[in-house]
């Protein structure tokens, strides 16, 4: 099955100092999206000549505030990667032990934890896949 590393998400307190510092390491800002009805905005940076996005750091800033940082452990969000087929790939994983935190009951998207409990979100390649069962039926399961 084929794999591609996406992105590392960190939630920030204050997108702008965090913005800063990271443009001190280098990085770029090479995307920005907001989102009124979850009231977030993420921002994508890459080291130079890697605009193709196969280095970003995803910061994640929630607009209504994160009290819990940074002494909450919230600081590190995910791994993010993009599987050739989410169905497959999430089958993979459950026939070999592995929990499906949130399942991909849109053919498009599915958080998995490692032993250590790092979270892991898995994005389909190019367009969502149909809907099907078990997973349009299917109830997250802990934290993802």
């Amino acid at each position: 099955m084929k794999i591609e590393y996406l992105h590392t998400m960190v939630r920030v307190l204050d997108l702008e100092k965090s913005i800063a510092f990271y443009e001190l390491l280098g990085l770029k800002e090479r995307k920005r999206m907001e989102s009124e009805k979850g009231r977030f905005t993420l921002v994508y940076l890459c080291p130079p000549g890697q605009e193709d996005g196969r280095a970003d750091v995803e910061l994640t800033w929630n607009w209504d505030g994160d009290s819990g940082l940074p002494s909450d452990s919230r600081h590190f969000g995910h791994l993010a990667y993009r599987v050739e087929n989410i169905y497959e790939m999430c089958q993979h994983l459950m026939d070999n032990g592995v929990t499906i935190n949130r399942p991909p009951r849109d053919g498009h998207m599915a958080f998995v934890r490692s032993p250590d409990n790092i979270s892991v979100e898995l994005l389909q390649m190019g367009e969502s896949l149909p809907v099907q069962e078990p997973w349009a039926s299917m109830e997250n399961s802990g934290n993802w």
